[in-house]
Formats: C-alpha cells, sequence, structure tokens
C-alpha cells in the first residue's frame, strides 16, 4: 500500500507522529510519500537521515498514493480535503489536536486501525464538498466544511439578501451568514447557534450570525439547491472563506452563489465507531461535567 503523509508541522508532536508511522512500513510492506513541506521540521526534530524518504508536492504525492494519512486536526483534514480533490484518494486522519470531529484515530490505535485499513476491515464515508462561485471574478472556493460571508472589519454590521433557486428567502444585518454541510454543522455553524446534523444527510444549513433581527433563524434546505447570496452595497468590504482557510475579500455590491461541488471526498473511518459515539465523547454528551473536571484539575 502507497501512503501519502501530510500534517499540521505546528504540531510538536508531529515528527514522532510520522516517525511511528514510518517504523510500520518494513512490517506491513508499506510504502511513504510525504509532503515536502515537512522536509526541514522533521529533519530537525527527528535527526535521522531521511535520503531515503521521497518528499513530494501535493499534486505528484496525490497521485502517488493509495491514501492520504493527515496528522492533526479537523484543519489538516479540510485542507487535506481540498489537496485531494476530484482524485478520489480516501483520507485516513490522526488526531494531534483537541476535539477532532474528522481526525478521530487517535496516535495510539495508529497501528491497529493500519492493521484494519490494510485488512479492508474500515468504512469509507463520502462528505460532500461545496463549490463557492463569486461573479464578481468568477472564481471559485472548495470547501468540506463551510462557507462563511462576513465583513472584513469587525465592527460593522454587513447587510444580505439570501435566494434559494431564484426565489427570495430572507435578507438581514448581521455579523454574516454561513452555509454549512452537514460535515461542518459541528464547526463554526454549532458555535453561532445551528443545529447538529448527520454527515449522511443531503442538505445545506443556512445558519445568520449574529442577525440584528429575532426572527432571523437557521434554515435547512436540500444540497440539490443553489443559493445565491447579495451583498448589498451599503456594506463595507466582504469577506468569503472556505473552510475558515482560504479567503477573498471584494467591495460590495457582490453575486455569490453557493451548491454543491461535482465530487465527494472519501473518508476513512473505524468500523466499530459510529457517527454518535463520536459526538457523544467529543461533546461528552452523558457525562458528568463535574467529574471531568475534577479529572483534568488534577493534571494541573
Amino acid at each position: 500500500m502507497r501512503i501519502g503523509v501530510i500534517g499540521n508541522s505546528i504540531k510538536e508532536s508531529l515528527p514522532d507522529a510520522i516517525n511511528a508511522l514510518l517504523t510500520l512500513g518494513p512490517k506491513y510492506n508499506l510504502e511513504f510519500f510525504i509532503h515536502n513541506d515537512l522536509f526541514q521540521p522533521l529533519k530537525k526534530k527527528i535527526g535521522e537521515d531521511l535520503s531515503q524518504t521521497q518528499f513530494l508536492p501535493s499534486e505528484e504525492l496525490v497521485e502517488k498514493s493509495d491514501v492520504i494519512v493527515a496528522f492533526g486536526g479537523d484543519g489538516t483534514i479540510l485542507s487535506a480535503a481540498r489537496m485531494v480533490g476530484r482524485s478520489a484518494v480516501p483520507i485516513l486522519g490522526i488526531n494531534l489536536g483537541k476535539l477532532g470531529f474528522l481526525a478521530e484515530v487517535s496516535l495510539e490505535e495508529l497501528e491497529p486501525f493500519i492493521q484494519d485499513v490494510i485488512a479492508g476491515e474500515h468504512v469509507i464515508e463520502e462528505r460532500m464538498m461545496i463549490k463557492t462561485t463569486i461573479e464578481r471574478d468568477n472564481s471559485e472556493l472548495y470547501s468540506m466544511n463551510d462557507v462563511v460571508i462576513d465583513n472584513s472589519t469587525s465592527s460593522r454590521l454587513i447587510h444580505i439578501s439570501v435566494y434559494v433557486n431564484g426565489d427570495y428567502l430572507v435578507s438581514y444585518s448581521g455579523d454574516g451568514i454561513i452555509i454549512a454541510t452537514p460535515t461542518g454543522s459541528t464547526a463554526y455553524s454549532l458555535a453561532a447557534g445551528g443545529p447538529i446534523v448527520v454527515p449522511t444527510t443531503s442538505v445545506f444549513v443556512i445558519q445568520p450570525i449574529s442577525p440584528h433581527s429575532l426572527s432571523a433563524r437557521t434554515v435547512i434546505i436540500p444540497d440539490t439547491s443553489i443559493i445565491r447570496i447579495v451583498v448589498e452595497h451599503l456594506s463595507n468590504e466582504a469577506r468569503v472563506t472556505a473552510d475558515g482557510q482560504t479567503e477573498k475579500i471584494f467591495t460590495p455590491p457582490l453575486d455569490i452563489y453557493v451548491r454543491k461541488a461535482e465530487y465527494t471526498v472519501k473518508l476513512i473511518k473505524r468500523k466499530d465507531r459510529s457517527y454518535y459515539d463520536v459526538l457523544r465523547a467529543k461533546l461528552l454528551w452523558g457525562s458528568d461535567i463535574r467529574l471531568v473536571k475534577g479529572k483534568t484539575d488534577e493534571h494541573h
């Protein structure tokens, strides 16, 4: 099996984590390709001869890999999703962060999970991607969690009108708007008061951000819809951000179209862990917060 490796170089544990994966190569007949952005961090921390390790740019890494292993948090998975694009190469997330809705496998589970993947004892989940088209320059942004339209300066309101399949839905002023996929429903949308949506659900979540109106509410629509967002000329600069990582700034008025992308991203998941298991674990559902806090305090 050929494995492409990417990771968040800010994580101090990344070199040791990647080294742990590389040591599995001879045992399981694995071939590795590592993203070239990680050469310096690995060379500095591991201090071993890396001449036998292949470091490749994104496009070549994806082309040569059967699986992409992403070390980090959910942000690393989101970056991997855009990097993989239409290639259909599945992503396996190893969590080096804190929350980890997407990168749910811990470093301690790395070897047994690799064994499961080799044996086919895993699940491939297909996740919807968002395609955002900005009419001003006909540019396109792709995202797995969400696209956010807000003011580039936080001190001013942004004035927005929303249309669904050509039909007028609502206008309001506020801090902005989030269009989220089911995958992204546990991210920024959740923090803004949106619902949790099971990833296999075929919908978009339209979530206003701090609207200056008591009647503005979340709307859930089919993912076959085309959403048009008009930023009115009364607004200052408008910022369009994909997955919190890629952004473009324009002067209104501005027309933005959001629709389901032509492709999905494949995530490798454990067979013995459901989405509901992950929700309970990450959100501490059914847990006594006092006991959790007590355990945390013991470590300080």
